[in-house]
């Protein structure tokens, strides 16, 4: 599975999930630090669950972190988060 797919898999899994997109940047990095030959470093999470919209932006984020898991946020390099409320 493709980490892009994990990310996915996971924000699902953990949140009631409106609509989410998961997009792969890493394209857009190539050449810089943190880019690994193969791409899958960089991503952009676009969320809408319910239980994000009452929290802080620095709540929300935490909340993504921990559904996402240490394991899987350790293996990418970058993750911009989007939360739509």
């Amino acid at each position: 599975m493709d980490k892009a797919a994990e990310i996915r898999a996971a924000l699902k899994r953990n949140f009631d999930v409106q609509s989410l997109e998961v997009i792969d940047e890493s394209e857009a990095h190539r050449g810089h630090a943190g880019y690994p030959e193969g791409g899958q470093s960089h991503f952009r999470v676009r969320i809408r669950a319910g239980a994000l919209a009452p929290m802080s932006r620095i709540a929300r984020h935490r909340a993504i972190h921990a559904a996402i898991g240490p394991e899987l946020i350790a293996r990418i390099h970058a993750l911009a988060i989007e939360v739509d409320v």
